[in-house]
């Protein structure tokens, strides 16, 4: 544990080391490694103390106590405190004369260890990276002597609304962890806040040392956290700055840092980047897009654009509704860049609410067989109005409640909370149709379709995108769509992008496709015309020979 100065070390629930301060393994004659007893570090510890260090663990006030690292030697008085999932242990500095601690002296340094250190992670808190970062700045003496790594976890959020606050914990103790395993000799982890953490490193060779730490942070990442037999993904993007090239004082170092881990976050995540200049102006263009969401909605600038489904031969059965931004300055914006910052700052709510009721006015032009799907955001799913808004919107509007559907991804059911069931229930008896979006990406599992009332199984385009030439990603959607049609569950195959793509799906039973090559999205407007072409039109402008090959007649 190279982040602290204190002789602190901790231990799991079954007194075995997990960490602890690298100061101590020069000053234990025993080596210190992760998974040895307590009793082993220090031999004095019997069942009478065990007793007292359970009580401590059982949530008991902290204890003082005399141990001794090795038999013989005077016995050195020392802090046994409550700790997240176990205990931790600080030793005094000094060894106590004829064994006798000193409370005041163990007290201080408690309050010490708990005043610059997180209690749920064991690392060192803001305070102490303020402290530490402001003195690393102080004395160097190259450009890029001390370097600033921000760790941002992706995808904690959704992990923590739809699994727990119980699971984010645990999950915060273990990505602290694969943190700490990372470090080497000079480089100090910290927690700042929520799933935010930091690295300084003080180290020569920049910036290559910065980099190379920066990529196996993220490679530590990429193996599933197993939390309550639930493989548990999330990633981590990172933000890199170097004092003093890019700041002298502390407060401006971490906003290059913050900076560039916006842009890694940007790039896709699951990356690092180093700040430059230019970043800072990319972030002042956020702050300026984000302003102006909040008013777009008013301004009549956010827009739907609908992308058709298809069933084979060529029938057009119903539009998915996508959101639109398109800004009076800046022109069109891409979901993937403004939905991000709508969600941040809490406007999916009323912007979900308005794409629903749009998208249910625009289906009431079209005949009424077809059908509109909508995307609902965790937060609106998890928002507890959802039920209520859907009637409401159904009902004002006059839409049949089976010719909308909502689709939902499978992070927002990964708890199977009384709360979750309920809402998709009652959706159910409205009579709305429910599609789980994006199947196999996530946290796939059967348990879903058992317990859950879906309609639909949107494949997504992740296993579309090889299908004619990958026999892994043939056999994953045969099976999906035979798992699918057994249950009495349709299946839509996304990102349709190719003649064999599509080819492939009708021959396999594949009941709906979706795609560019199929049909790009549509205004409003061109909605109608491209529903009034007969299927023979669309036939040929797909190619003549890709329906009927691959039709299969059934016996």
């Amino acid at each position: 544990m190279a982040n602290t100065t204190d002789g602190v070390s901790f231990y799991d629930q079954d007194f075995r080391l997990t960490h602890y301060a690298t100061n101590l393994k020069s000053i234990h004659s025993r080596p210190l490694v992760a998974g040895v007893a307590l009793w082993e570090i220090y031999p004095n510890v019997d069942t009478e103390l065990i007793e007292k260090f359970v009580r401590v663990l059982r949530g008991g006030t902290p204890i003082n106590v005399n141990l001794q690292r090795s038999l013989g030697e005077a016995p050195r008085s020392a802090v046994v405190f409550g700790a997240a999932n176990g205990i931790g242990i600080i030793e005094s500095r000094e060894r106590e004369r004829g064994g006798r601690g000193s409370p005041e002296e163990q007290e201080r340094m408690m309050l010490l260890h708990q005043a610059t250190h997180d209690a749920l992670t064991g690392l060192q808190n803001r305070r102490g990276f303020s402290e530490n970062l402001q003195q690393a700045l102080s004395v160097v003496d190259e450009p890029n002597a001390t370097a600033l790594l921000q760790i941002d976890l992706d995808g904690f959020k959704a992990v923590n609304d739809t699994l727990g606050h119980g699971t984010g914990d645990t999950l915060l103790q273990l990505a602290a962890g694969r943190i700490r395993d990372t470090l080497q000799d000079g480089e100090l982890a910290y927690r700042l806040a929520g799933d935010e953490f930091a690295v300084i490193q003080s180290r020569t060779g920049q910036p290559a040392e910065a980099e190379r730490l920066a990529g196996a942070l993220i490679e530590a990442f990429k193996a599933p956290f197993m939390i309550n037999d639930i493989p548990v993904f999330v990633g981590a993007s990172i933000g890199i700055a170097f004092g003093p090239g890019h700041a002298t004082e502390g407060e401006q170092l971490m906003k290059a840092a913050d900076i560039a881990l916006y842009a890694a976050k940007r790039d896709g995540r699951g990356c690092a980047r180093i700040f430059n200049r230019s970043m800072q102006l990319l972030l002042e263009q956020r702050e300026n897009l984000r302003r102006s969401l909040r008013m777009a909605l008013d301004r009549n600038e956010l827009y739907l654009e609908y992308q058709p489904l298809i069933r084979a031969p060529a029938s057009v059965v119903g539009f998915e509704a996508l959101l639109r931004w398109r800004h009076p300055e800046v022109g069109t914006i891409p979901p993937s860049v403004f939905i991000p910052i709508a969600e941040a700052d809490g406007l999916m709510d009323e912007i979900g609410r308005w794409v629903i009721e749009e998208a249910c006015r625009q289906a009431t032009r079209w005949p009424s067989s077809l059908t509109v799907a909508v995307n609902l955001s965790p937060a609106q799913f998890l928002s507890g109005s959802l039920t209520d808004t859907v009637a409401q919107i159904v009902d004002a509007v006059g839409i049949r409640a089976d010719r909308l559907e909502l689709e939902i991804t499978e992070t927002v059911l990964l708890e199977q909370t009384v709360d979750n069931i309920d809402t998709l229930n009652t959706l159910n008896v409205l009579g709305i149709r429910i599609a789980l979006d994006d199947f196999g990406t996530y946290y796939s599992s059967l348990s879903y379709l058992k317990n859950f009332p879906f309609d639909t199984l949107k494949i997504d385009r992740y296993f579309i995108k090889d299908l004619e030439t990958d026999r892994k990603s043939q056999t994953i959607v045969r099976s999906i769509i035979g798992m699918a049609h057994g249950l009495g569950i349709s299946v839509t195959a996304e990102g349709v992008e190719t003649p064999g793509q599509a080819q492939w799906l009708i021959r396999e039973d594949c009941d709906y496709l979706q795609g560019d090559f199929l049909g790009r999205p549509l205004g409003a407007e061109a909605t109608r015309d491209f529903i009034r072409r007969s299927p023979k039109e669309l036939i040929r402008e797909s190619g003549d020979e890709i329906w009927r090959s691959s039709v299969r007649p059934h016996a």
